[in-house]
């Protein structure tokens, strides 16, 4: 992945990294949500009992195309581009490896708007005061590795909120959950959303 995704990367092989994200961006427009991303968004439609924030480690738009609206997007999104030269943001659809204009400043400065390693990840004064107020926290289908996701459990818990693991297998930080549950998202999740919300 250092090849790949990291700005030394991006400025040593500009294009290899812009073929790799073209790829991911095609590859990406033609899955579609699963009975998970559609749980979740139906969850934050019909809790009535505060706010679902969603914070995605994906890079893909599932969550959004399933109906998720409260959502941040961390680790950014194939189907956007970024203006390093003005530093504008705009959903993307096609490729980038012809260098195209931004449409804001005409400058041939876009890449993909991801976040790289070394890179700090989006909207975090967000997420840390939705995990700081949270009364519950669910973590679901992460290996508990990367960081500072990772570390979201134990800040969420030290808050006093009840921690859920949803995933295949336990995670590296499985220990900071009172609760794992185990199997694929797409049986567990919708259980669970019906556990809270009632049968859909």
């Amino acid at each position: 992945m250092e090849d790949v995704a990291t700005p030394e990367a991006f400025e040593r092989d500009p294009a290899l990294v812009q073929r790799f994200y073209d790829m991911r961006r095609a590859a990406i427009q033609t899955k579609a949500p699963n009975a998970a991303h559609h749980a979740l968004a139906r969850l934050e439609r019909e809790w009535d009992r505060g706010t679902v924030t969603l914070v995605t480690q994906n890079v893909d738009d599932l969550h959004d195309r399933a109906g998720s609206k409260n959502l941040i997007h961390m680790h950014g999104e194939h189907l956007s581009a970024w203006c390093t030269a003005c530093d504008t943001r705009m959903g993307w659809t096609a490729t980038l490896i012809e260098g195209p204009p931004c449409s804001s400043c005409g400058a041939a400065a876009l890449r993909p708007d991801i976040v790289w390693f070394g890179e700090m990840p989006y909207r975090m004064e967000e997420i840390h005061d939705a995990l700081r107020d949270c009364d519950i926290f669910v973590s679901i289908g992460t290996s508990g590795a990367v960081y500072p996701a990772a570390g979201f459990v134990r800040l969420a818990r030290e808050m006093g909120a009840h921690c859920l693991e949803l995933n295949l297998e336990r995670s590296q930080g499985s220990a900071w959950f009172h609760e794992t549950r185990l199997g694929p998202a797409g049986d567990i999740v919708p259980a669970w959303v019906e556990e809270l919300v009632g049968p859909d």
